[in-house]
């Protein structure tokens, strides 16, 4: 999948939940991305410049990938 793609639907889930205030559209989103994206589309994400992000989508990618890491 298109890293372009893939940053475009990160910051349209982000978008949407925005509206619930940063916190929890920022925990919403990473609980999306993490159960709907495959292993591969969150792995291009995450080695993806991530300065391409709105706020809230950037803090849910980081949030996802310090998850799985410790994990």
């Amino acid at each position: 999948m298109d890293d372009t793609k893939l940053i475009r639907m990160a910051n349209q889930i982000a978008t949407n939940l925005a509206a619930k205030g940063e916190a929890v559209a920022v925990a919403e989103t990473a609980e999306h991305i993490g159960k709907f994206w495959d292993p591969r589309m969150k792995a291009a994400i995450f080695a993806d410049d991530l300065s391409r992000l709105t706020p809230i989508a950037r803090a849910a990618i980081e949030k996802l990938k310090a998850q799985m890491t410790a994990a």
